[in-house]
């Protein structure tokens, strides 16, 4: 699981983004990702890949583009 925080021009923790790739029960892989403002709740999107392999590719993808975006 990753947990990434965006933090507001006075450094406090304003909102967030979750990654967890969770196995299927046919074999498959999911990456679900959590986001929202802290103290609300929160939005949820579930991808479907074939291998494990494809899913933590993607968890990288997202990882990387939060983190571009000034998520820590």
């Amino acid at each position: 699981m990753i947990d990434l925080i965006w933090r507001n021009k006075t450094g406090r923790p304003t909102k967030f983004y979750r990654l967890d790739i969770v196995p299927g029960l046919f074999g498959d892989w999911s990456l679900v990702r959590e986001w929202g403002t802290i103290g609300e709740e929160a939005l949820t999107r579930v991808d479907w890949f074939q291998t494990e392999e494809e899913a933590k590719d993607a968890r990288f993808a997202v990882h990387m583009e939060k983190a571009m975006a000034g998520y820590e």
